[in-house]
């Protein structure tokens, strides 16, 4: 017999992402088509980023967000996904930031390929990062594809393109398909567990799913509970409660 805290508690694949690891390939898992798949549908459709228009992304770039949103973190019965929470609005968002126009790194030369512990040395800011990875890993499904781009893929086939970018077997133009996706997957988890404030983690969805207590002054009552679930739920910066 399990106990309520098991029974609470993420299924395995989610927790993979939670610790850490990479795509999550809950729709194989699953019984039956994918979310938001058509029964015998050849091209999955992939949910709409709704209410918002991008200002960063042109509309095949949003395209391409919006459809590996949906393959990075899937929705399923533990919780939302990526594009259900808002991902795609915080990254379009989040590109047209200081931060992301490379303010705070170093951006002179020279650049070169430096092993992983002395860090990025290469001259592309995030944004132009995932601009130009974008644009490379479009070019390379127009040619394998017969001019499909990654977003006119079926699931299957764009969980195998990110997994081969994952560890940099993907042959781009231009840009490391690794560096490419270790980016892309990181401002993903930045978005999903972000405040609400940011333009994902709609209704602090991720927060609820995970027990986060969110911004709440005082809870250090609980910090060292194990077998109980946190039993408020989450607040924001802004001081709505979830």
């Amino acid at each position: 017999m399990k106990d309520d805290a098991d029974q609470n508690r993420p299924t395995l694949t989610r927790r993979r992402f939670f610790q850490g690891l990479t795509l999550l390939p809950v729709a194989a898992a699953l019984p039956g088509c994918a979310p938001g798949t058509p029964s015998g549908s050849g091209t999955p459709a992939t949910p709409a980023a709704k209410d918002y228009t991008p200002e960063f992304f042109n509309a095949a770039e949003w395209a391409f967000i919006t459809a590996a949103c949906d393959r990075l973190i899937p929705s399923d019965e533990t919780g939302p996904g990526a594009v259900e929470s808002g991902v795609p609005e915080f990254l379009d968002r989040h590109m047209q930031t200081p931060y992301a126009a490379g303010a705070i790194w170093y951006m002179q030369g020279p650049f070169l390929e430096a092993p992983s512990e002395f860090g990025y040395q290469g001259k592309l800011a995030l944004r132009d990062i995932l601009k130009v990875g974008i644009d490379a890993f479009d070019a390379h499904c127009r040619n394998q594809f017969d001019g499909k781009t990654f977003a006119q893929l079926s699931h299957e086939q764009q969980e195998t393109l990110l997994k081969a970018a994952e560890g940099g077997k993907l042959e781009l133009e231009a840009i490391s398909s690794k560096l490419f996706f270790s980016n892309l997957l990181g401002e993903v988890k930045n978005g999903y567990f972000a405040d609400p404030k940011y333009g994902a983690n709609k209704d602090m969805a991720a927060w609820k799913m995970i027990g986060y207590p969110g911004m709440r002054a005082d809870y250090i009552d609980w910090i060292s509970v194990r077998d109980k679930a946190y039993p408020l739920p989450p607040v924001d910066l802004s001081g709505r409660r979830g």
